[in-house]
């Protein structure tokens, strides 16, 4: 299967303003791939329709949406069936790290990111996912990160909510077998985003030399879920870390995770 296969299709991609979410949206619509947008920041996602309409013609409906809201999947839900759209494919790719000394991080800022890294996406997930598997085809993406193969002191929040992506994901792919859906788990390393601006880090020489690009993350994370692949890890280098990260002791793993997060 190839990404044409999604052609006429309707993708549903959360966190689509920028990033991860935009390079998804354009690897989507080149394929001829409908799609519904959402992110809070609606001036952006107008320029991201803009953009896709005007190059490859396809439909896109937006849905402005603080996903961290209590209510905000069923709302999205609402809207998109209001639209008359049925989703056949979920990124689930809305989320964001924060990074520092866990007891220095404000508890409000930790909270919205366990609840954007978590809650709505299981909560996304359980909504779009069955009616896919009434129709008997889809396909599931959830974002989560090489972070997930370790402890990550500095990331501690965020490492462990993507290792509960990781292993959420597996578990549910495993439970939708011969339904026609299949969920996939794309676990980044470092991605020239903004998501180190967000998370308040500057770059470590770590980061500088295994930054991958977000066009070639989000295409090998899109190869990996039409092909129905459990999961994948872009990059020789990623991969190699996340291998040694669960094969390593556990107090191995989390100093040297320690060591390159940590800012000289």
């Amino acid at each position: 299967m190839t990404l044409a296969s999604l052609k006429g299709k309707t993708a549903l991609v959360t966190g689509a303003s920028s990033g991860l979410g935009a390079d998804f949206a354009r690897h989507l619509a080149a394929a001829g791939c409908h799609l519904v947008l959402t992110a809070r920041r609606e001036a952006q996602l107008q320029a991201m329709k803009d953009e896709l309409t005007a190059a490859h013609g396809v439909e896109v409906l937006l849905v402005p949406q603080d996903l961290s809201a209590p209510d905000a999947p069923e709302k999205l839900l609402a809207a998109i069936t209001a639209a008359g759209k049925q989703v056949d494919v979920l990124i689930n790719n809305a989320g964001y790290g924060a990074y520092g000394q866990f007891l220095e991080i404000p508890w409000e800022k930790e909270h919205q990111m366990l609840e954007l890294d978590i809650v709505a996406l299981v909560h996304l997930t359980k909504l779009f996912a069955a009616p896919m598997v009434a129709r008997g085809q889809g396909y599931i993406l959830q974002v989560a990160s090489i972070g997930a193969f370790q402890p990550s002191p500095l990331y501690a929040s965020y490492s462990a909510a993507k290792a509960f992506v990781l292993s959420y994901g597996n578990a549910i792919n495993y439970e939708l077998r011969g339904t026609g859906v299949s969920c996939t788990v794309l676990s980044p390393g470092v991605t020239a985003t903004e998501f180190l601006q967000v998370s308040g880090q500057k770059p470590t020489t770590y980061q500088r030399l295994m930054m991958m690009t977000s066009p070639e993350v989000t295409r090998a994370g899109l190869e990996a879920m039409v092909r129905r692949r459990m999961g994948i890890v872009p990059g020789f280098l990623n991969r190699l870390m996340a291998v040694s990260g669960k094969a390593s002791p556990a107090w191995l793993a989390t100093m040297l995770a320690y060591r390159v997060m940590k800012q000289p």
